[in-house]
């Protein structure tokens, strides 16, 4: 019976304590909200750490969900703004780290060889802006429409265009630098 239930109410139902209501909306989306978190981070380890952040915050999220929108839009937003929220802690983190000193040049260092190791798509998408990163990951890492993509963002369809044509600029750019090298 659940299996058909749509979920736009099964989340009305999960957001009133409906366990089962809640386990199946996580059952349907969790490989979907981490799907979009390792786009949205170049990492497999943040995107796990991300999902589970997601996941263990949705219970008390639900409440806000109005059914205005498709439930997996809703969801999309709020992975997004998860993600915004841990780039911002993150930089904060990285800004106090400055000045620790022999050690935390050592560790950055070691972090960005780690980062080259990826192969270039992800190394690519991760020069890229937050916002351009963000359009991407929503409309050919989800494979969702521009509006769609405009909804959960909360931009014109006409800005998600215009990134989607930066993005390719970027990418452009960088693989003609790499070509020279």
């Amino acid at each position: 019976m659940l299996m058909e239930t749509p979920d736009e109410t099964l989340a009305l139902a999960a957001a009133s304590g409906d366990r089962s209501a809640f386990a199946q909306l996580l059952a349907r989306h969790y490989d979907r909200v981490f799907g979009l978190c390792w786009r949205l981070t170049g990492s497999r380890a943040d995107a796990e750490d991300l999902t589970q952040d997601i996941c263990a915050a949705l219970p008390g999220k639900l409440h806000s969900f109005r059914a205005e929108a498709r439930f997996s839009t809703w969801l999309y937003r709020v992975a997004v703004n998860a993600a915004h929220d841990r780039r911002r802690r993150a930089a904060t983190h990285a800004r106090a780290a400055l000045g620790w000193g022999e050690w935390e040049v050592n560790r950055q260092a070691a972090m960005a060889e780690a980062e080259d190791a990826q192969d270039w798509l992800v190394a690519a998408m991760t020069r890229l802006p937050p916002e351009l990163r963000d359009t991407v990951a929503l409309t050919l890492g989800e494979d969702l429409t521009q509006a769609e993509a405009a909804a959960i963002l909360g931009l014109s369809e006409g800005t998600i265009a215009w990134r989607m044509a930066e993005v390719k600029k970027h990418l452009r750019k960088q693989a003609a630098e790499e070509a020279r090298i």
